[in-house]
């Protein structure tokens, strides 16, 4: 029983430093982004939780995320996402909850399917899966619901070529190399949390 108690109180305190890792890392990139979008650093914190607590835990932290980007996007720091909060609060907030939380989701059950088979390969899937989730439901929800600002942002080229291309094709390069080159930390810090439980 006492083991049970320390494993959900090393659970609650994993979860909490990581919520504070994202909050930090999302605010920091909101500061220096790269126009129009910042980069989103907070994946690497919710693809570690997602693979030490699960898709829940995934979900959650990638919540997390996602109210950081909403708050940047309703007071005006993140220029880009303050436009389609302007355009289209509701539709802004659904799509910024459901692509942080989907990226973390998702990155906790591909970890979970192949880590029975391979922890390095479970990491590296995770890891790419949460920037190609994310970005994607981006561009998925931009397209659907934000057409005319991307009209207007494209400068007359095709929207879908400007949205996958010109809006978001840098920073998911970015974002993925960054997860990329993070993996082997990611499978270390995985491995030694793993022990200690």
């Amino acid at each position: 029983m006492k083991k049970t108690q320390t494993q959900k109180i090393y659970r609650l305190v994993g979860l909490a430093i990581l919520t504070a890792l994202i909050v930090a890392l999302q605010i920091t990139a909101t500061f220096f982004p790269l126009k129009p979008f910042s980069i989103t650093l907070a994946l690497i914190p919710i693809v570690i939780g997602a693979a030490l607590y699960g898709a829940g835990a995934g979900a959650c932290l990638g919540a997390v995320f996602s109210v950081i980007v909403v708050a940047m996007c309703i007071f005006g720091f993140d220029v880009g996402g303050a436009m389609v909060w302007n355009s289209n609060p509701l539709m802004c907030i659904v799509v910024c909850m459901l692509k942080g939380t989907a990226a973390g989701f998702c990155s906790g059950l591909v970890y979970r399917k192949l880590s029975k088979t391979n922890s390095i390969l479970a990491a590296a899937s995770a890891g790419i899966l949460s920037p190609i989730v994310n970005t994607g439901t981006f561009i998925i929800g931009m397209l659907l619901f934000f057409k005319p600002v991307l009209e207007v942002w494209s400068g007359g080229t095709d929207v879908l070529y400007y949205a996958i291309i010109g809006l978001t094709g840098v920073n998911f390069l970015v974002e993925l190399g960054v997860n990329l080159v993070i993996i082997p930390v990611i499978v270390r810090v995985i491995g030694a949390v793993q022990k200690a439980l």
